[in-house]
């Protein structure tokens, strides 16, 4: 066995740069989906609240699917250009042109246009989970070093919220700019730019890193792989964080353009300002959890952090009534910024888990456990779009005018205190999570010994 020692572990900034514009391209999609495309879908495209609750549904049990699927793909692949990155590069076109797809609105009739949307989402979700499994992997092959991780975890997450930042400011302006009162013309014209800009991204990311650890993974039968994860207790609590805390996510952010819009009775600049206020929150907490992770143990900023948001949005709701923008603002950015204290922490946990889990059972499940991450991330958006087309119905929301008081109520509730109650149930669970940096070097010396790592 050979091992890297700790300074060839190191990543360039270039490197960690390069790592971090594959997640910026990967928001494209990620952020349209938590940010636009239930408005979209609504006020533009023009489906009913009830057909976008299945919509959602329907489309995320495929992705988890393809998930698993792409989880086993890289899994059984090798090259001399590394196990991950080349599907970044084969598949980065063919998933532009699915974005393009989706915020294409034909001048059909209803029925077909709800067979174009069901169609197209289902073609970017398998094209999502083509780039998707293989990124988010990619941070295992990179470095072992569980500082290195963090930080290389910071700087994605850092160009993730950068990416969701352009799409939540960009894509609305250029929308009415290019529409020219057309709103789906001026959608699918700045959709189209987000998409070629999410292909060269990925290139960057492709050509600037490098993997230079190499995992020994076993083939083994998917009922094998499913027993191996189902004993690896600190992996399952990643899956329940993971589902609680999208339900949170994609419910709130599903909502802000609504909560903008109809609560504090803004145009499309109140509308980007507010969805930018979030954003610009998220991309100062990354920075920051960077550097609170160095002297304050990430696991104690994972859990309280999270038991914050709750009360937050408890706080939010209670005293912002309808129209008062200032006030909202200040508080959906502290809200924003706490939120997302945890994400570096989160990501870089995965790699920590399937490492704890070989030398818990003698046996590396990493694809399949990536893939089943990313199934619950997919679960929790399933849940959570489900949830906003029924509530939304249920709350009797009528698109593009005045909204009765249920109405504002509910997209308040589904602002705050709704989505504040997955991420409360998100900090409980991680009282259970026990990998601490010092727990993680031990088990890096036990894989040492055991042979399971090479160069």
């Amino acid at each position: 066995m050979n091992t890297l020692d700790k300074n060839a572990q190191k990543l360039s900034t270039l490197e960690k740069v390069g790592f971090g514009t594959g997640d910026m391209a990967l928001n494209v999609v990620i952020s349209s989906m938590m940010l636009l495309i239930t408005f979209f879908y609504t006020d533009i495209y023009g489906l009913r609240t009830e057909h976008l609750a299945l919509l959602f549904v329907v489309v995320k049990v495929v992705g988890a699917v393809a998930d698993l699927a792409m989880g086993q793909v890289t899994d059984r692949f090798s090259s001399r250009f590394g196990r991950y990155r080349p599907w970044l590069l084969w598949l980065c076109l063919p998933y532009g042109v699915s974005v393009f797809f989706v915020f294409t609105t034909p001048g059909w009739g209803y029925d077909a246009k709800l067979v174009w949307a069901y169609s197209t989402y289902i073609l970017m979700t398998l094209m999502t989970a083509g780039v998707g499994i293989p990124y988010i992997s990619l941070i295992s092959g990179l470095t072992s070093d569980p500082q290195e991780r963090l930080s290389a975890n910071g700087y994605r997450l850092f160009f993730a919220k950068v990416g969701a930042f352009m799409v939540t400011i960009i894509v609305p302006k250029l929308a009415d700019l290019w529409g020219a009162g057309d709103r789906a013309h001026g959608y699918q014209a700045a959709m189209a730019l987000m998409a070629v800009m999410g292909v060269g991204l990925f290139l960057f990311c492709v050509f600037t890193t490098r993997e230079r650890v190499i995992h020994v993974v076993e083939r083994q039968p998917l009922m094998e792989q499913f027993k191996l994860l189902m004993r690896n207790d600190q992996w399952l609590i990643l899956c329940g964080v993971c589902l609680t805390g999208t339900v949170g996510y994609v419910v709130r952010g599903s909502v802000a353009i609504y909560y903008a819009m109809y609560y504090l009775g803004g145009d499309t600049d109140t509308v980007a300002a507010f969805l930018s206020t979030g954003v610009a929150a998220a991309i100062l907490s990354m920075v920051a959890s960077t550097w609170i992770t160095k002297s304050w143990c990430k696991v104690k900023l994972f859990r309280y952090t999270q038991l914050g948001v709750a009360l937050i949005s408890v706080l939010m709701y209670v005293a912002i009534e309808p129209g008062d923008v200032l006030p909202a603002f200040i508080l959906y950015f502290l809200l924003s910024f706490v939120v997302d204290l945890h994400a570096p922490v989160f990501w870089s946990a995965i790699a920590e888990t399937i490492d704890y889990g070989q030398v818990k059972t003698g046996k590396r499940v990493s694809g399949f456990a990536f893939g089943g991450i990313s199934v619950c991330q997919k679960a929790g958006m399933a849940v959570a779009g489900g949830m906003v087309g029924l509530l939304l119905t249920y709350f009797q929301y009528l698109p593009n005018q005045a909204q009765s008081p249920l109405a504002l109520s509910g997209i308040a509730l589904m602002l705050t205190v709704i989505p504040g109650f997955f991420h409360f149930l998100m900090g409980v669970l991680m009282f259970k999570y026990r990998i601490t940096d010092s727990y993680y070097d031990e088990v890096k010396t036990d894989l040492r010994s055991a042979g399971f790592v090479t160069t």
